[in-house]
């Protein structure tokens, strides 16, 4: 049965019903709607585990609710990644769990100086979008030299420097081999199997503990014969590479993706069920073009491979061009669309403000926020900003939609105790909200000034309109 088309009423019945509360939900019904909506574990239910009447029931739900793309983690105990475990093919449906893995490479015939330029830029790469902080993920340690001995001395190399995830590249088992006797017990994610190299590749992943990942360009019928064979060869945690062509080949690689996923989503194909391999870094394989060319093929095709289900990727580039977009494209796609991206409410001083200084009212709406916050800061403005609760929902819609009211404006007005705080008894509220004028003077008993539409009009609205109670 297709974890989508699931009921709450189906779980339930495989649930103990006595509404213990041990799972921190009020009644199993509703621990049961969060198990089919994924909002919850099934090991949260501690009489499932501990009694062994429900022993029988906890396994069938186990295999009821195991996602039809199986989830997969590799990297240091304390610094794992995730990925695939995913359930539906398109996020309305539900919601995509694990973002793409990003992953930059390095090569065993790169000095260490320039090793850590690489691993450094990895680690440092932050970027605040709406308040989060996007990251790249992983690295790449790929074997240019085919030698084990010069192999296995930058993977420890690496691996001494960073507690990043790694991914070892090779199709030589005995380089492999080299790699994971250097790196200890971090079970990195290895590349790859292939039709030649299958059972040493396969014997290293049991002995190890790694993922493997499995690699079979242009033919999905290898692909899936591979993948067979190494199951019941006994290694169950696979990743699929079907190939990626970053010049004409390009269509072939995304219809592969997404008839893998397809399969795996909705025909419950097995051999199509695990997490999917991009490696758009082949865009610097091809002879045609400069590096920057290559550099924006390669984020081209990063781009098309996250849409289109990529659960992991490598990559070489390191301009911010390439990688910027990609990121915030990721977190765009693997944000859950159920929950609107928000900021809590409450009181926000910016700068330094005082007695006299005006006070701001917007939504938490995450967006809003963070223009509204970042150009008050932009003008240098001294001022309070009062985040009211509109359930995360944007400014104009919330007003609208009866989210944003005069009551959520009194009561943070009262709970953030600004009142305290300045001698006058302004506030100043969005130009969008303006229909709430009268009804927050009546709720709040404060003077209400409307300010501008648009936050990038802030710093003219205070200059012009704005005087300090004396």
């Amino acid at each position: 049965m297709p974890r989508k088309t699931i009921s709450p009423i189906k779980v339930y019945t495989l649930l103990p019903k006595t509404n213990c509360k041990k799972c921190g939900v009020e009644n199993c019904m509703a621990f049961a709607v969060e198990l089919v909506n994924m909002e919850a574990k099934l090991e949260k239910c501690s009489p499932l585990l501990e009694d062994e009447r429900y022993k029988k029931n906890y396994s069938e739900l186990k295999t009821m609710l195991s996602p039809p793309v199986s989830e997969v983690e590799f990297g240091k105990k304390d610094r794992r990644a995730k990925l695939g475990g995913e359930l539906v093919m398109h996020r309305h449906e539900l919601t995509y769990l694990n973002p793409t893995i990003i992953a930059l490479d390095v090569t065993d015939e790169m000095s260490e100086s320039d090793l850590m330029k690489r691993i450094k830029f990895v680690e440092d790469f932050i970027y605040i979008y709406i308040g989060k902080e996007l990251k790249l993920d992983a690295l790449a340690v790929r074997s240019v030299s085919n030698e084990p001995k010069k192999f296995g001395k930058i993977v420890k190399f690496v691996s001494d420097n960073t507690d990043l995830p790694l991914i070892l590249c090779s199709l030589n088992s005995e380089v492999m081999k080299a790699g994971l006797s250097a790196i200890g017990e971090s079970s990195p994610l290895l590349y790859a199997a292939t039709k030649d190299n299958w059972k040493e590749m396969a014997e290293l992943s049991l002995k190890h503990k790694c993922p493997l990942t499995v690699s079979s360009p242009n033919d999905l019928g290898t692909l899936r014969s591979l993948t067979k064979t190494l199951l019941d060869y006994g290694v169950e945690n696979l990743v699929i590479d079907p190939g990626t062509f970053a010049g004409e080949g390009l269509s072939s690689t995304i219809n592969a993706l997404t008839m893998l996923r397809w399969k795996a989503c909705n025909e419950e194909d097995k051999l199509s069920g695990f997490p999917l391999m991009g490696t758009p870094i082949t865009a610097w394989a091809s002879s045609d073009g400069e590096g920057q060319s290559k550099a924006w093929r390669e984020a081209l095709v990063a781009a098309m491979l996250i849409e289109r289900y990529a659960d992991i990727l490598i990559m070489h580039s390191l301009e911010g061009w390439t990688l910027l977009p990609n990121i915030i494209l990721r977190f765009n796609i693997y944000t859950d669309p159920r929950k609107p991206v928000s900021v809590k409410p409450g009181l926000r001083p910016i700068g330094n403000p005082n007695e006299t200084s005006p006070v701001f009212v917007t939504s938490n709406f995450a967006l809003t926020y963070y223009l509204v916050s970042g150009d008050i800061e932009a003008g240098k403005i001294d001022c309070y900003l009062l985040v009211a609760d509109s359930e995360g929902i944007s400014l104009e819609s919330a007003v609208a939609g009866r989210k944003l009211t005069a009551k959520e404006v009194a009561t943070i007005v009262k709970e953030s105790g600004v009142e305290k705080m300045v001698k006058h008894r302004t506030l100043i509220i969005p130009g969008m909200a303006a229909r709430l004028s009268g009804e927050i003077e009546d709720e709040t008993g404060w003077k209400v000034m409307v300010g501008p539409r648009d936050s990038s009009g802030i710093l003219k609205f205070i200059q012009e309109k704005w005087k300090e109670p004396k």
